[in-house]
């Protein structure tokens, strides 16, 4: 009778044991799905440094096709009459830079067929990530202007602007 017990017990207690384990199990896939779908994240962010760091040429040839894009932007809106920046711009910068660059980013020398700005400084700040960050100087025979970029090489447009404010003397200015 004392082992009959002792087995009900036992086997009760691993019913116990077993419900639980078997109540469980859900929270366990959930918690499956979510380690793999963090692995595939981790996996695809692995592949892409693993493709800038094998691959310094793609990099390289990204950043200097983005520099070049910058300056063909720089050099647009600077020539051009801010009215005109809708158009002309569609396609290298977004709605927002556009919007900035009519209403605040014009330098204050209204721009003319006799004010032609030069862009002779497009010097990258950073250039890891899908953002590339660039200072550009535009000069004219009336000013300089510095502006500090930021180029989406995803989306293929400028995505930030501001403008820098010079300090010291310059031979040009006026």
């Amino acid at each position: 009778m004392k082992n009959s017990r002792l087995m009900i017990l036992a086997i009760l207690l691993l019913a116990g044991i077993l419900i639980t384990q078997l109540s469980q199990i859900p929270n366990l896939n959930k918690q499956l799905v979510q380690a793999k779908a963090t692995l595939k994240k981790v996996k695809t962010s692995q592949k892409q440094s693993q493709i800038i760091v094998s691959s310094p040429q793609s990099q390289q040839a990204t950043v200097s096709d983005s520099t070049s894009q910058v300056n063909k932007f720089v050099q647009t809106f600077s020539n051009q009459p801010t009215s005109s920046y809708p158009e002309t711009l569609k396609g290298m910068a977004t709605e927002k830079i556009i919007n900035e660059l009519t209403q605040t980013f014009a330098p204050s020398v209204t721009f003319s067929d006799k004010a032609h700005y030069d862009v002779p400084i497009v010097a990258i700040k950073n250039a890891w990530g899908s953002d590339l960050e660039y200072l550009v100087m535009a000069k004219s025979d009336a000013q300089n202007v510095a502006y500090t970029i930021t180029y989406d090489t995803d989306e293929k447009q400028v995505t930030d602007m501001s403008r820098l404010t010079l300090k010291g003397a310059f031979d040009n200015e006026k």
